[in-house]
């Protein structure tokens, strides 16, 4: 796959010699290949109260620790001063966790290091399985939430408390997307990761979901991220298993035909469709037959402080030792960029040699 052309960029180890500052001048945090890195996945906790079947097992329950919150607001600042402008909220289960509106007041708070378009303030996102939303939406709005993203893979109820292993869940969750909505966490997604055989039958009524509730629904490939497990109803990754971007489609325009919508950016991982009369907005991450690695903006830090510079990187690096270790937060700017200077150019999906990544993907964040 093509990566962004290289562009003039500090090496790592002028960075670790402390030759610049946190935020200084022009250098932004960018990888050896270019790319710009402006979005944080931070995931605080491992905790998830669904075991949905492509995700969790169910038999292993928390893996890694959590952090306090001024741990995770310490490593936040440092990154937005380095250039990141996008922080979304994961987990696990994100609204599980204590002190979680106190710590999105406090990035409402932060100001982005290069702001552009006249943005002084993070895009604060969430991303959360909807079951305790309902309740906590107006509340997270009001602390300065920008936009809430939900995980519905399923419309029927059946089929859905078949995936969560919960019972009841999809009339909580469905009670979360609305009141997301009704609090102005918007435009609300809702994300549906598809699995041949199993869930493949919500394409159609998801088309009809977006219409009808004014949210936009995304399907996402799935991708092999999965906990091992031998539990009933467990699913195990394969290429036959994905649903790919060109079948969705081919199913949505025999709904009702299809209108491509310009990407809102170069990093946007979701190719945009509303359909002919413009009503509802479907887009499809497709990582799987349509990688988009040469744009990637991401980065991650785990629930217990580690950075992972790819869904799929094979090791992770240590932030919260650092700072156990009593390192300023020049020193601990430097690692960071050191780190993301040696960000993977692309995931392998696919390719001979593919190597499932050191975590899973409820052990990672979403």
């Amino acid at each position: 796959m093509a990566t962004a052309s290289l562009i003039s960029i500090a090496p790592p180890e002028a960075l670790l010699a402390g030759s610049l500052e946190i935020g200084s001048g022009e250098e932004r945090l960018r990888d050896s290949h270019g790319r710009a890195i402006t979005d944080l996945r931070v995931s605080v906790t491992d905790r998830c109260n669904y075991k949905c079947v492509y995700c969790r097992t169910g038999e292993e329950g928390v893996n890694f620790t959590e952090l306090p919150i001024e741990q995770y607001l310490r490593m936040i600042r440092i990154f937005v001063s380095l250039g990141i402008e996008k922080v979304r909220i994961t987990g696990g289960e994100p609204l599980l966790r204590a002190g979680l509106l106190d710590m999105v007041a406090e990035l409402a708070r932060m100001e982005p290091a290069f702001p552009e378009d006249g943005r002084h303030t993070l895009d604060i996102a969430l991303t959360t399985n909807g079951h305790l939303l309902e309740s906590l939406a107006a509340p997270l709005k009001a602390a300065g939430l920008n936009r809430a993203t939900v995980s519905m893979d399923a419309v029927d109820p059946s089929t859905f408390a078949r995936i969560t292993r919960v019972p009841r869940s999809f009339e909580r969750v469905l009670a979360g997307v609305r009141a997301a909505r009704d609090a102005g966490l918007g435009p609300v997604k809702v994300n549906c990761v598809l699995l041949r055989d199993f869930n493949d039958d919500q394409i159609e009524r998801f088309a009809e979901f977006s219409r009808a509730e004014d949210v936009i629904v995304r399907f996402i490939e799935w991708m092999p991220l999965e906990e091992p497990s031998t539990a009933p109803g467990s699913r195990t990754w394969s290429p036959e298993t994905v649903v790919p971007m060109d079948e969705i489609v081919a199913r949505l325009n025999s709904f009702r035909p299809l209108v491509a919508l310009r990407a809102n950016a170069a990093s946007e991982t979701a190719r945009r469709f509303t359909f002919d009369d413009g009503i509802g907005e479907i887009g499809i991450v497709a990582p799987v037959s349509r990688p988009f690695c040469g744009h990637c903006s991401r980065i991650r830090l785990t629930s217990d402080g580690k950075i992972r510079t790819c869904l799929f990187s094979q090791t992770d690096h240590d932030l919260q030792q650092k700072m156990l270790q009593g390192q300023s937060d020049a020193e601990i700017a430097a690692y960071i960029r050191q780190v993301v200077y040696r960000k993977e150019a692309r995931h392998h999906i696919g390719e001979p040699g593919f190597l499932k990544p050191s975590r899973n993907m409820v052990h990672i964040g979403g």
